[in-house]
């Protein structure tokens, strides 16, 4: 009988667990139950080597000692753990006493019925449910009783275990220390190549190596040079804005980077130093590396229903981006950079020099909200014909347009970089909607995990969003046709077949369920015997 061998560690304890292909889902939970001595009701979670949450289940991939998962009770039996005990007593009842009463209960039915009642067996198979949506799931923060809920300045992530919200000092100071180390080093010609490309692979580098590349960009784009920037300036404020990036799925440093990576591409293919300002391409590029400074994973529409901090700040207008914006001006004046770039200009101009700079950097960042999208896809189109790059209104909404491509340009990199992006961002999403729920808050509709799939969140997205955008920069820059349009149609064709066969996968168990049923009907029907049939004549 073929099997499948699963190595992993609890507690650091190295484990090897073995089970046939074709071994039931239940019975490959209780093998690692037992392997953590964890009780009926204990809450479980594997973890990738990556860090990442997965299914236990019998289509684990194998591993090997090198590549173990580790396992984790995230959540025990509450009538086990002081807390449970403390808040049981608060409540005034005993928990071990219920549950044994209960159990009598079960057992009293059972006894005078003969058989299980429908009605209890819908809340063992609701219980069962809700048991298995929190093992699979990753927002148990919002259980309130396994957090710590104290004020500080490192609030708990709600996305990942034992990780704060914000970077702490000690992980900032590593990753600095690595990038300083690096930042002398000489990037070889065929890396700088590959960077100006939208199939460039952001998982293969670290942070440390992110922000050596990020100072490519800067170099090789000839801003230190013109600009008379201080390579310890822009390290410092690079460094900065690593920092300032939180420990969330989507809205992360690696987002940062891929959006100005981007950005980066389009300028060199579509040539834009020869046809826009140097100044304009150093606020293109700084406003795609500051464009979701401090996003903390929940979309304007959250902040505003919430009444967050935010949303009562910025009179619920643009209130994340306005806050990206305020925090970039905040890195940027703490480094000395806008210093460093309006230096050069003549004092009695510098002061407006810097203000139109300001005023430009500010309107890519606010760009990105996804609420002003059909507003400025419309200004483009109107100027399209007659687009002149000498004329500064036209190229202010251009350079809005570029960042909003560079935003939301995943889809259009190789599937195997874009589709681990869409994962991270599903992540975030199904963690807002379920905090909507708890919170009594509108449901964001396109962030239910009750109601989105992965294929569904895209198809709609990439033919009414993506394309309609991504073909009018085309229409100005037709080089890009093959460049970031081909790959996106490619990705269209991916999701739409996805979302047939799920949709043929769910008629099939429709299908198998109602055969299911028909059957165990007949089969009762049989059971009871042509007697059963006979109607009754008193």
């Amino acid at each position: 009988m073929a099997t499948k061998i699963i190595y992993f560690t609890v507690n650091g304890r190295p484990e090897r667990a073995e089970f046939p292909l074709d071994c039931p889902a239940q019975d490959v939970k209780d093998l690692f139950r037992s392997a953590a001595e964890a009780g009926p009701h204990d809450i479980l979670k594997l973890y990738n080597p990556k860090g990442s949450i997965i299914n236990i289940s019998p289509n684990l991939e194998p591993n090997s000692p090198n590549s173990c998962y580790k396992l984790e009770v995230v959540a025990a039996d509450c009538n086990s753990e002081p807390l449970g005990a403390e808040l049981a007593g608060a409540l005034g009842f005993d928990l071990s006493s219920m549950e044994k009463r209960l159990q009598g209960l079960e057992k009293k039915i059972l006894f005078e019925a003969s058989e299980t009642p429908a009605v209890v067996y819908e809340m063992k198979k609701q219980v069962d449910s809700f048991r298995e949506k929190l093992e699979s799931v990753e927002h148990l923060s919002w259980l309130g009783l396994f957090k710590d809920l104290s004020e500080g300045t490192h609030k708990p992530s709600p996305f990942y275990h034992k990780r704060t919200l914000h970077k702490t000092r000690k992980e900032c100071e590593h990753v600095r220390e690595k990038f300083l180390q690096m930042s002398s080093l000489e990037v070889s010609d065929e890396v700088r190549q590959y960077l100006k490309t939208p199939t460039f692979d952001n998982w293969q580098w670290e942070d440390a190596e992110i922000m050596v590349l990020l100072q490519v960009m800067y170099t090789d784009l000839d801003f230190i040079a013109m600009f008379n920037i201080e390579p310890e300036v822009l390290q410092q404020f690079l460094f900065e804005v690593y920092r300032r990036y939180n420990n969330i799925p989507f809205h992360n440093f690696k987002h940062c980077f891929c959006v100005t990576q981007m950005m980066y591409g389009l300028i060199w293919l579509t040539d834009l130093r020869s046809k826009i300002d140097s100044v304009d391409l150093l606020i293109m590029l700084t406003s795609a590396v500051c464009h979701d400074l401090d996003h903390t994973g929940y979309n304007n529409a959250y902040q505003i229903n919430a009444r967050t901090e935010l949303a009562l700040r910025y009179n619920d207008i643009s209130p994340l981006e306005n806050h990206h914006c305020a925090v970039a001006f905040e890195i940027l004046e703490k480094q000395h950079l806008q210093e460093s770039v309006h230096g050069s200009v003549q004092t009695d101009t510098r002061r407006d020099h810097q203000v139109r700079s300001n005023s430009s950097l500010s309107s890519c960042i606010l760009a990105t909200d996804m609420t002003r999208h059909n507003d400025i896809l419309n200004k483009f189109k109107s100027i399209l014909p007659a687009f002149d790059f000498t004329n500064k209104d036209h190229r202010d909404v251009l350079m809005m347009i570029l960042i909003k491509v560079s935003d939301i340009s995943n889809e259009a990199r190789p599937m195997e970089v874009a589709e681990p992006w869409l994962d991270c961002l599903l992540q975030e999403f199904y963690n807002q909607s379920d905090v909507e729920k708890l919170e009594g808050l509108p449901v964001t509709p396109f962030m239910d995990r009750d109601k989105v799939t992965k294929p569904s969140s895209q198809t709609g997205f990439i033919r009414f969003v993506l394309l309609p955008l991504f073909i009018e920069l085309a229409n100005l820059f037709p080089c890009l046709e093959q460049h970031i349009i081909d790959p996106v149609r490619k990705a269209l064709d991916y999701y739409t077949e996805m979302e047939k066969a799920l949709e043929r996968e769910k008629q099939n168990r429709a299908q198998s369920e109602s055969t299911a049923k028909s059957k165990e009907a007949a089969d009762g029907h049989a059971e009871a015997g042509p007697e059963a049939s006979k109607p009754d004549t008193q």
